[in-house]
């Protein structure tokens, strides 16, 4: 049994649903709320498998609905729905662990007086990251990104009473709006390039090879068409996956409530960027055939992955904030999906894109069921003994620790890296994102280690920590399944190539290269060494304590704990610029346009006085003599008129004799 691609509809309108209750239901009606939105999401998982089972019946096919959305004059601007297993893959992962996340949320937020509101915007979050990935159409794609973007929006800023909630999602909208900015733009070339935006249409469509060989053509810059489409279309995926430059909303965004921090970092909106750019992978790809233009799409994605993998993993190691430290470490982990994106492996990207999901979403529900037990407490450095008290939520946390870290065999983190580290190895343009790849493994397994060191290990620095306990069922059980799954997906792992196969049957397996699992062992093993040796051999006694880095670099720890000083440089420059700009607005409309419809105004007013003058004494009043006059003249003449007929008899008789003696007057002369 099977969902044919006719109902893929299904998938996204449960949840949408869902919201939909919860946007109606009163706000006392919580359990309704969070039933609804549980409820809705364990059909889509069913129905997301259905679908799975459908694509991998026919794995090299791209199954596709499309139809007309409306029509203008002659052109019919069209929609569509695409079932394929990077498809059904996406949709089995975001559904089993939104919906892991929305059990837990029911014992995180139980005591928040909104909750029936926050999971509408769950739902809404779910459903919108859902019908982006069954889009078979670019329009369609973008409309449910905006969705997920007006979803975090209300996520991050939940506690909206908080000033740093507020402004964290005001600053997550906004960066991301950026990127959305040149999405827009590759979107709208596109359509004017090709007249449409379907992905698949019989041949016709804008991955298929007849669409691709018309954007070959070079531009006046030196650019293919398509690498400056791509490159467009790349801005978006930057700013919704936290990619250098347009990386600093995404460690704020733990403002929020921490299942919104494990949505966004593990299932829904950092995920949407990599998988757009595996979607779009043939355009991105589309130039790799021509020798003459001085960048390929690819390579700068390649370039700008390696720069993020590296740069998120150094801020990590000075971060004191637990949900903080998985927060960089989600941007560097996202790095090395575009990395390998970029050196030509999208399959590797996608395998650690599912595996990541797993074990990060533990992670981040692990971070919150300490911060639920601690009573709020995030700082690492005022936790501390937990290990005891909490054993379920260490041993998961730990699982999911050592997944992240790449530690081999038994967890799936190790293989989908060792997938992307094989992948930049055998990129001929350069060896530099491998370099900064295999940095980047030393650190993670470093930076790990001393946040579980810190938080489980020693003796507890604060009141909260001695009075921690271990959470209900609602929020241990999915952290159980959680790290269940970050071990067991390892059976779809990089040696067997089935996964690979099915997301692409026409890719070269690499299944047999085993040369870098041996260094790759020994990095992480000196990594995880390393945090134990600063961090877990002796364990702080006091939160005041200084770090153990501080004696050997501290301008250094200083630069990575103030995250390189981005937000203060963006300030400096890009802020100072748009405050001259909201000056030179100011000034002006108060002193120019202000200032000029003031002096227009005065002009009317002027007019207006001059023209009422000119009518009260000129036109007004010679019209007013002159009826004066006449209505005299009527008033006198009026008197006349007495009505007696002897008094007008005498006056005709006084008439007839004086002119009787004008005529004799004239008579004599």
């Amino acid at each position: 049994m099977s969902l044919p691609v006719q109902h893929l509809w299904l998938i996204p309108a449960l949840p949408l649903a869902a919201a939909a209750v919860g946007a109606l239901t009163p706000r006392s009606g919580r359990t309704l709320a969070a039933g609804a939105a549980i409820a809705t999401m364990a059909g889509a998982f069913l129905l997301a498998c259905l679908a799975l089972g459908g694509a991998l019946d026919f794995p090299a096919a791209h199954q596709v609905l499309n139809f007309a959305w409306f029509d203008l004059g002659a052109t019919s601007l069209r929609l569509g729905l695409l079932l394929d297993p990077l498809t059904a893959f996406m949709c089995v992962m975001v559904t089993f662990v939104s919906l892991l996340i929305f059990i837990f949320s029911t014992g995180y937020m139980k005591a928040d007086a909104n909750a029936k509101q926050f999971f509408c915007f769950l739902s809404l979050f779910a459903a919108a990251m859902l019908g982006l990935i069954i889009a078979n159409s670019l329009l369609l794609l973008f409309v449910c990104w905006e969705l997920v973007g007006l979803a975090s929006y209300l996520l991050i800023g939940f506690w909206f009473h908080k000033p740093a909630a507020a402004a964290a999602a005001k600053k997550a909208f906004i960066t991301t709006r950026i990127g959305d900015l040149g999405f827009l733009l590759g979107l709208l070339w596109l359509q004017d390039a090709q007249g449409t935006l379907l992905f698949y249409d019989g041949g016709h469509g804008i991955l298929e090879s007849a669409a691709l060989a018309n954007l070959t053509h070079l531009l006046p810059c030196g650019l293919a068409a398509s690498t400056a489409i791509g490159l467009l279309i790349f801005c978006g995926a930057i700013g919704k996956s936290g990619q250098f430059p347009l990386h600093v909303w995404l460690p704020d965004a733990m403002e929020g409530p921490t299942p919104v921090s494990a949505l966004i970092h593990a299932a829904t909106m950092v995920a949407a960027g990599v998988f757009l750019i595996a979607r779009v992978y043939p355009l991105m790809a589309a130039d790799q055939l021509l020798a003459n233009v001085p960048v390929h799409a690819l390579t700068v994605v390649a370039f700008i992955g390696a720069i993020t993998a590296l740069m998120g993993a150094l801020i990590a190691v000075a971060q004191n904030d637990i949900k903080r430290i998985l927060a960089f470490s989600t941007v560097s982990q996202l790095g090395y999906m575009m990395l390998a994106i970029g050196v030509g492996s999208w399959v590797a990207a996608i395998f650690h894109l599912l595996t990541h999901a797993f074990f990060k979403a533990l992670l981040f529900l692990g971070a919150g069921s300490v911060i639920h037990a601690a009573h709020h407490e995030q700082d690492i450095r005022r936790l501390g003994g937990l290990r005891p008290k909490m054993k379920v939520t260490f041993a998961t946390f730990a699982i999911g620790m050592m997944a992240l870290s790449g530690v081999p065999f038994l967890f799936s983190g190790f293989w989908s890296k060792e997938a992307i580290l094989h992948a930049a190895h055998g990129w001929e343009v350069s060896s530099l994102p491998f370099y900064a790849a295999v940095l980047g493994v030393v650190l993670t397994a470093f930076y790990m280690t001393r946040l579980v060191a810190e938080v489980f290990y020693g003796a507890p620095r604060s009141d909260e920590a001695s009075h921690a306990h271990e959470n209900s069922p609602a929020m241990t059980v999915p952290l159980v399944i959680l790290a269940a799954c970050s071990i067991l997906f390892s059976l779809l792992a990089w040696p067997s190539p089935w996964l690979q196969h099915q997301l692409d049957p026409s890719a070269h397996s690499e299944s047999g290269d085993m040369s870098l699992v041996l260094p790759s062992i020994v990095l992480v093993a000196l990594g995880l060494g390393a945090g134990w040796a600063y961090y877990g051999r002796r364990p702080r006694t006091k939160a005041e304590s200084p770090d153990p880095l501080d004696r050997y670099a501290p301008g250094l720890m200083a630069a990575l704990a103030n995250r390189l000083g981005f937000d203060e440089l963006y300030a400096a420059t890009v802020g100072r610029l748009s405050s001259g700009f909201a000056t030179l607005a100011a000034f002006l409309e108060v002193f120019v346009w202000d200032g000029a419809v003031r002096f227009l105004a005065g002009l009317g007013e002027l007019s207006g006085l001059v023209s009422r003058e000119n009518d009260e004494a000129g036109f007004n009043a010679g019209f007013d003599a002159g009826s004066k006059t006449l209505r005299d003249t009527g008033v006198a003449y009026s008197k006349a008129q007495t009505g007696d007929a002897h008094g007008y008899l005498r006056t005709l008789a006084l008439g007839f004799v004086l002119l009787l003696i004008l005529v004799i007057l004239g008579g004599a002369r």
